[in-house]
């Protein structure tokens, strides 16, 4: 069940991105016209028009993605990130719907008003998305053992020393402390992501991630 959870929201992300990227793509055609101002096809200002849009489209996509990571770790920005991404936003929005208002046609400021909005509310929507399929993720993975859970720290997993002639079986503490040494603070903590830094098998990986949660629920 978590194994399904997971790729689910691999395609979200990968979803709502490809929206996201396509709106700015959009947006893009709109401000150079506004940029360039009626100025000769390839001319210097004609090329130079092509700049504004990505530079302030590339500004608000590293502010949106920044929050996704700190609101993970509840970390609040401060003040000038909030104004930078207002004042992208609204940036994009203007120069986006400047020639509809002017034009005094309703119907060509929703089309234009459509693209920029959409980005923004998709890239604050992916934020709480993630975490909740997050959640799920873990909701659907077996009970943790509680003696797993209060297991002390071990020193990591060396599965190539061999004791009488055997390899030792890596324990579930093993694998545990090993995926706890490997987890960073911007680390999204799903099976997937406990297979790949500990090698563990996929049914073990979602009791892990379960375990790797719990350790961020307490105090």
């Amino acid at each position: 069940m978590s194994e399904s959870v997971e790729r689910v929201a691999v395609q979200v992300d990968r979803l709502c991105w490809t929206g996201i990227l396509l709106g700015l793509a959009f947006t893009m055609t709109n401000v150079q016209q506004f940029a360039a101002a009626g100025a000769p096809v390839w001319s210097l200002a004609w090329c130079a028009a092509w700049l504004l849009d990505p530079m302030v489209s590339l500004v608000l996509l590293a502010i949106l993605r920044a929050e996704q990571v700190t609101a993970r770790h509840g970390v609040r920005m401060g003040g000038w990130v909030r104004a930078a991404k207002w004042f992208t936003l609204a940036a994009t929005y203007v120069m986006n719907t400047w020639s509809a208002f002017t034009a005094g046609s309703a119907a060509l400021v929703i089309l234009h008003s459509v693209p920029p909005l959409a980005v923004f509310v998709a890239a604050e929507a992916v934020t709480d998305l993630r975490d909740k399929l997050a959640a799920a993720v873990v909701k659907a993975a077996p009970n943790v053992p509680a003696e797993a859970e209060q297991a002390a720290p071990k020193p990591l997993p060396t599965p190539t020393r061999r004791t009488a002639g055997r390899t030792p079986r890596t324990s579930f503490a093993d694998y545990l402390e090993a995926a706890r040494a490997a987890r960073t603070p911007d680390a999204v903590v799903t099976p997937a992501w406990v297979r790949q830094v500990t090698g563990c098998s996929r049914g073990l990986s979602s009791r892990l991630a379960a375990a790797l949660v719990a350790d961020g629920d307490r105090p």
